[in-house]
């Protein structure tokens, strides 16, 4: 029960933060953004039709056709995770004020809008919209949210280039960009790894100083060479990104020969690391 309490809060701070991006710094400096808050964006510069209004239903009629593809838990929380957002949304409609420099509120709307966006997602909702296509493909077919997200928003800031002109379409993909990034950061952590793979003569010896001086767990793998037939042991390491220039410094100092890998890692959990994400 305390785990879905404390999700259903992030979902709540998250709306909060993404309405905030929205009515405080992207509609004031009149950029659009991309999904189905880009189409509110937009009937709200030719109509002024309530962007909270229209997004809700927007995102309900589209949870209908959803409800049957998504999981049942996705569901409750992309319902809840959509009124609080429309909620807030009308709740903060005409507070944001211009930014003297547009540059200023486009990084601002990225950053709230990706944070916002990233919480929500990380709690397990979706604040609707294309982000519920971009759940589906994620969940169906293994897409990357914030990729799939960003093919979309393309889409729909492509047709808002014909309401809000050339050069705030150009800072409203800057706008995007940063939300993208943010919402990675917040989806797979602040602080990513790498995984490192070492074929060397003398592994024994870099993994006793890897445990000894980096504290860090070795995985030693028996490994052959196809073309001279020799055997070699492998290492597997997994590191956090700014330890990578003292375990190079290792690896060099032992067996400068030494073939090695390195890797991106999107997500690590386990001793030593970290918890599981939510």
């Amino acid at each position: 029960m305390r785990k879905y309490i404390i999700e259903i809060i992030g979902l709540l701070i998250g709306s909060a933060i993404f309405a905030i991006g929205i009515n405080f710094f992207a509609i004031p400096n009149k950029l659009a953004e991309g999904g189905f808050i880009g189409i509110t964006m937009i009937t709200y510069y030719l109509f002024e039709w309530s962007p909270g209004i229209v997004m809700f239903i927007l995102n309900a009629t589209l949870l209908i056709i959803g409800y049957k593809l998504l999981k049942k838990q996705l569901i409750l929380y992309t319902i809840i995770s959509i009124v609080a957002s429309s909620l807030f949304i009308r709740l903060t409609e005409g507070l944001g004020v211009p930014t003297k420099e547009t540059l200023l509120g486009t990084i601002f709307a990225g950053i709230f809008i990706g944070l916002g966006l990233g919480i929500v997602f990380r709690s397990g909702g979706t604040t609707g919209g294309t982000t519920v296509i971009a759940q589906i493909f994620h969940q169906y077919f293994g897409w990357s949210i914030s990729k799939t997200l960003l093919a979309f928003d393309l889409i729909v800031v492509s047709g808002g280039y014909f309401v809000i002109g050339f050069e705030k379409t150009m800072y409203t993909l800057i706008s995007i960009y940063i939300g993208i990034k943010v919402i990675d950061y917040i989806i797979e952590g602040l602080n990513p790894k790498k995984a490192i793979t070492v074929i060397s003569d003398k592994a024994d010896e870099i993994a006793v100083l890897v445990s000894n001086d980096m504290n860090r767990g070795v995985t030693i793998f028996p490994a052959k060479g196809h073309f001279t037939g020799e055997r070699k042991e492998t290492l597997y390491i997994i590191i956090n990104k700014q330890e990578l220039f003292e375990l190079k410094k290792i690896i060099h100092g032992i067996d400068s020969k030494a073939f090695v890998v390195i890797h991106d890692v999107r997500d690590v959990f386990g001793e030593g690391f970290t918890l599981p994400s939510a």
